[in-house]
């Protein structure tokens, strides 16, 4: 199945209450840092909103959010959160051409098999308004592999994730931090922010 991982959205499916029920800190500066590149009142996609923890910050500095994911079950814990509709949304489902200011993408493309990123970051690209900014997280590495979950991640490199991004952006700016996530694990982490040409 292209731009998805069945055994990864298995995961998401039966983990939700618990991964969505976990304490969580949102990077404020992060969105701050995001929301600042935006028009007042900017049109935002967020894509793999999870639980939603991000999209609570993301309404609150007021933007016009569109919350989606990929696993109908995540969406609905987001939903208890948000008190809003989440919409279902499988990264190559995305097809608007030029709807939106901003995509923010945390911890979420990269489940997206190697194979198939560049064509879902393509889809991205042309669903951002000209200088639309799109900012995506992901776990660095040197080749794809699974967690002891069974997750799927494409565990990219700087180098490799500047080819996938293709052409088309006025710059691409990636900042490596070190921190964690649902594992607990010690991860390196790919903090990019793109901006469309």
């Amino acid at each position: 199945m292209p731009g998805r991982d069945t055994s990864t959205l298995d995961f998401y499916a039966s983990e939700a209450g618990a991964y969505a029920g976990r304490p969580r800190e949102v990077d404020q500066p992060r969105i701050d840092a995001f929301v600042a590149r935006l028009p007042v009142g900017a049109k935002v996609l967020e894509l793999g909103c999870g639980a939603g923890h991000d999209s609570v910050a993301l309404l609150s500095s007021g933007l016009d959010l569109v919350a989606t994911d990929g696993c109908a079950e995540l969406a609905e814990e987001a939903e208890k959160r948000l008190g809003r509709p989440v919409r279902v949304l499988l990264f190559e489902e995305l097809d608007e051409q030029e709807h939106y200011d901003g995509v923010w993408a945390n911890a979420c493309l990269l489940h997206v098999p190697r194979s198939e990123l560049p064509a879902i970051i393509l889809r991205i690209h042309a669903a951002l308004k000209p200088a639309g900014v799109f900012h995506s997280t992901y776990k660095a590495g040197s080749q794809e592999g699974r967690d002891r979950f069974g997750r799927y991640y494409n565990y990219p490199s700087p180098e490799w994730l500047r080819q996938a991004y293709g052409h088309g952006w006025r710059d691409i700016e990636i900042e490596q931090r070190t921190g964690s996530g649902y594992d607990r694990e010690p991860t390196e982490w790919l903090l990019v922010t793109a901006t469309k040409a």
